[in-house]
């Protein structure tokens, strides 16, 4: 693994490991569910899959052929024995498989709850089969027991330690119970007298041998499934870092929820694969080295309401990662979808967070060149409330001189940023893009919070940016009914005038003007915290919504 760079010494040798958590400082040992945790959540669904292909196939095999006659009925119902276990089985996999859809549930707990299930399952199968023997195994000439056939035990044995992978040992231990119950079923039934009785040599050559046989067989595939699972996990090693689960995906790769090893510090990876970069050899060097260079000019930035960087790196296949803080909020896009646009007062104290933010990256050369609300959280930070982060300068651009190549790395895949928030020289490919463009695009997220709605919306991506270059935006007063200052609004209309030189010439003059509006009540901190009560009722909350999910995107 090789990292061209780190935000600081710490974390410059990094690592990082899809996995359970390491023994800690108490000396606790590490959990043996080492697969990833996406690998056990696939775990987890064919669980459920299996719990349903099992109810329905016992329905089918054991109990509607006795349903389908008068005489077949009068035989089924004669004793309990005939209906119960078939009965029993059906409904307890339908309740495993509701089981493991239970969103409260761990996936471990489910993946247990499935291996108790595979053995419970492989007795109804066993009762069926064996409960009413009533003639003796039959002999072949060279006295080898032939009559009982392989058990529907073993292909469900089989099946199981395929395709839910656990560690072999747990899997092993399952498909043991599960197999040794066939015989334990047929003596069991022969001492309560239901089933007639064979030679002791007949019992090992035809219930017992074969089984040994198959739990070879089911231990040799958990060692090759548990392995490839356990290759997933160290292909995904970059560093100090144990990724958990996956937050996102979006056109420049996946986001990952992640702990430091050794302090447990919460954070989010994001991947930029190789193929995402497309090009050549030497377009997608170039794009390497614009993200070296953005990620170190971000790490450099001290503005509290610039996400943090921790690290970055390239593995050895091409990935290129940073390892950011994890935010715990929601981006504006979906504050406003979810709880509709915010009040004047509100948008005036996210904006002014954004321009902070901006107005450093401005001061240092850098053009953000994607604002937007999905780009933009609000967060708890600390005992801080409505706290504004701005990331994902992944389309960031120097504004200053140097290198002419290295100034123009951008290529196809990143040259533009969102049609629906993209300035209008973006959108014309001007290359003297500058500051002001990042401002045009604040001006279309204050439109956004304070109307829930977009500043131009065309029927296709083209026909939206061409909005912006020609059509003059419509006073935002008109898309809302609540009322908005005069002065906020002629703000938020000069942001968005067609040419860089009619909006405000830097951030900190946006944010000078925004601070100077005049506002009927004030956003405090007490109205913040109730709006959290409300809406986020917990950093750990739990519930339909994830209510307090950290999120990144």
């Amino acid at each position: 693994m090789q990292s061209p760079g780190a935000a600081d010494e710490t974390h410059s040798h990094a690592t990082v490991v899809l996995a359970e958590p390491t023994p800690s400082a108490t000396g606790r040992r590490t959990s043996w569910w080492s697969l990833p945790s996406d690998v056990l959540a696939e775990s987890v669904r064919r669980i459920r899959i299996l719990a349903w292909l099992y109810a329905t196939g016992y329905f089918l095999a054991g109990l509607l052929p006795g349903l389908v006659t008068e005489k077949t009925r009068a035989w089924m119902f004669s004793s309990p024995i005939f209906y119960l276990p078939s009965v029993v089985s059906i409904v307890g996999a339908i309740t495993v498989a509701l089981l493991v859809s239970h969103p409260r549930l761990s996936a471990r707990t489910k993946v247990r709850i499935g291996l108790v299930f595979e053995v419970v399952a492989s007795l109804g199968i066993a009762i069926a089969e064996y409960h009413d023997i009533v003639s003796p195994i039959l002999m072949t000439t060279a006295r080898i027991p032939a009559g009982f056939g392989l058990s529907f035990v073993a292909p469900w044995v089989m099946l199981f330690g395929v395709v839910v992978p656990t560690r072999p040992v747990a899997t092993i231990a399952a498909a043991a119970l599960s197999l040794a119950i066939v015989p334990l079923t047929y003596l069991g039934m022969v001492a309560a007298g239901s089933s007639v009785a064979v030679a002791p040599d007949q019992v090992f050559f035809a219930l017992i041998l074969p089984y040994l046989i198959i739990l070879l067989m089911v231990y040799v595939g958990s060692r090759v499934v548990y392995r490839l699972g356990t290759a997933v996990r160290e292909a995904r090693e970059l560093g100090s870092y144990r990724l958990r689960e996956k937050l996102g995906a979006g056109g420049m790769g996946e986001v990952w929820r992640a702990d430091h090893r050794l302090l447990v510090r919460p954070a989010a990876i994001k991947l930029i694969r190789p193929e995402i970069l497309g090009g050549g050899e030497a377009a997608r060097h170039l794009l390497v080295q614009r993200f070296q260079r953005e990620a170190q000019a971000t790490a450099l930035m001290r503005s509290a309401h610039t996400v943090e960087l921790y690290d970055f790196g390239m593995t050895e296949d091409g990935t290129f990662y940073y390892v950011m803080e994890l935010l715990d909020g929601l981006d504006l896009s979906q504050l406003v979808r979810s709880s509709g646009p915010v009040p004047p007062e509100r948008a005036l104290h996210f904006l002014q967070q954004i321009c902070d933010s901006l107005g450093e990256a401005h001061a240092a050369g850098l053009i953000h060149r994607d604002v937007k609300p999905a780009n933009i959280h609000v967060c708890r930070q600390g005992r801080k409330l409505d706290f504004i982060k701005v990331l994902d300068f992944g389309l960031v651009k120097h504004g200053g001189t140097g290198d002419q190549r290295s100034q123009h790395l951008t290529g196809d895949l990143v040259a533009g940023g969102t049609p629906a928030f993209m300035s209008p020289e973006q959108a014309l490919g001007d290359q003297g893009v500058d500051g002001r463009s990042d401002l045009y695009s604040v001006g279309c997220v204050a439109y956004w919070l304070l109307t829930g709605t977009t500043v131009f919306q065309g029927q296709t991506p083209m026909e939206t940016i061409v909005m912006h270059v020609n059509r003059e935006p419509e006073p935002p007063s008109r898309r809302t009914t609540q009322a908005i200052p005069p002065a906020l609004e002629s703000i938020i209309l000069e942001c968005l005038a067609k040419h860089p030189e009619s909006r405000p010439q830097t951030a900190d003059e946006l944010a000078a003007r925004l601070a100077a509006v005049h506002l009927e009540r004030d956003w405090t901190s007490e109205r913040a915290r109730e709006w959290w009560e409300q809406h986020r009722p917990g950093p750990h909350a739990q519930g339909p919504a994830e209510a307090g999910r950290p999120l990144v995107v």
